[in-house]
């Protein structure tokens, strides 16, 4: 897949682990939308669940994720319930891309993908998934030769004084000892003040994690809007950066067609 194709849709409707929760107020921005660091954090959550309640907890406990994409189709606006489903849409032997359709009872859609790689808890090193593992994901899907491909390539700019400082809180910090990869949703909604045009309609949120922060570290973010990409869309572009190089990369922008 590139950045412009539409995510895999679900072969069977009904299939993968399902839940549901409602939309909390401190889920939403001032005028009710769900944020995006909130969809992180949903999509955490049903990851968790699902990992507790199969064998997953034992058999691969450690799971890393490389890329989230979050489509917005239609907005989810509080007060609303939501349900959650979650799939395999792709996989190898040490990675697999997990699907997950969020929709509500009000008619909002929101579809994402995250490609996630299951860790070696030694080593903390990419490591086979048990065959039980790779079983389970495989009754979703059959492409099984799932290979790592960076959507986000742009160079990044040069630093300029309209980069800010992300302060990293103790609150941000996750059992590893890295800024939790929802954590940085929440820069990305400060910028998206200044540019609220792009979540009114359909539009896609990408984000990419190059290396982890650690606690203490100090972040940078560097930002872009182009009024008018390669497909003419408009785009906010963010890098992330610890000491001179670049940690994270986000695009928003129009959903695909």
């Amino acid at each position: 897949m590139s950045l412009d194709e539409s995510l895999v849709p679900s072969p069977q409707e009904g299939i993968g682990f399902a839940t549901a929760w409602p939309v909390r107020a401190g889920d939403v921005d001032p005028y009710n939308r769900l944020r995006l660091d909130a969809v992180a954090r949903y999509l955490q959550d049903i990851a968790w669940e699902e990992m507790q309640s199969t064998f997953f907890h034992r058999t691969d406990p450690v799971w890393v994720v490389r890329r989230t994409v979050i489509d917005v189709v239609r907005p989810i606006l509080w007060p609303d319930r939501v349900e959650l489903r979650r799939w395999c849409s792709a996989m190898s032997t040490r990675w697999t891309n997990m699907r997950v359709r969020i929709t509500s009872e009000r008619g909002g859609l929101i579809e994402t993908e995250g490609f996630w790689i299951n860790l070696n808890e030694s080593t903390n090193m990419p490591t086979r998934i048990s065959e039980a593992g790779l079983a389970y994901l495989a009754e979703t899907t059959d492409e099984t030769r799932l290979r790592w491909r960076p959507w986000l390539t742009d160079a990044v700019p040069p630093e300029s004084d309209t980069d800010l400082p992300f302060p990293v809180r103790a609150t941000d910090i996750d059992q590893y000892n890295h800024v939790n990869n929802a954590m940085y949703w929440q820069a990305v909604e400060h910028y998206l003040i200044d540019h609220p045009k792009l979540v009114v309609g359909p539009h896609r949120a990408v984000i990419e994690y190059i290396a982890p922060v650690l606690a203490r570290q100090h972040i940078s973010v560097r930002s872009r809007f182009e009024s008018g990409d390669r497909s003419g869309d408009p785009a906010l572009r963010l890098w992330f950066a610890v000491g001179g190089d670049t940690t994270t990369a986000v695009r928003i922008g129009p959903l695909p067609n």
